[in-house]
């Protein structure tokens, strides 16, 4: 998921910086993906996003996607643990 996002990041956004937070305890592990670029991620265009969200549910996870027009796009993931 990381390395898509990233890839994602480096390809569309135009963005200048981007971090990776990745946190986790007994109960799950959550990773966030954010940059400063131009925003406006759509996974509805056939993005590798959606695909993204369709590997996380496999697994019972949750997915959320901010990308407002502007930027910046943040993608939370967090999986279940155990």
């Amino acid at each position: 998921m990381v390395a898509e996002a990233l890839t994602n990041v480096a390809r569309h956004s135009a963005a200048t910086s981007a971090t990776v937070h990745v946190h986790g305890d007994e109960a799950s592990l959550t990773l966030r993906v954010s940059d400063d670029g131009r925003g406006g991620a759509d996974e509805a265009s056939g993005s590798a996003l959606a695909g993204i969200r369709r590997r996380v549910a496999a697994f019972d996870g949750r997915t959320e996607l901010s990308s407002p027009p502007g930027g910046p796009t943040t993608l939370t993931v967090e999986l279940p643990c155990g």
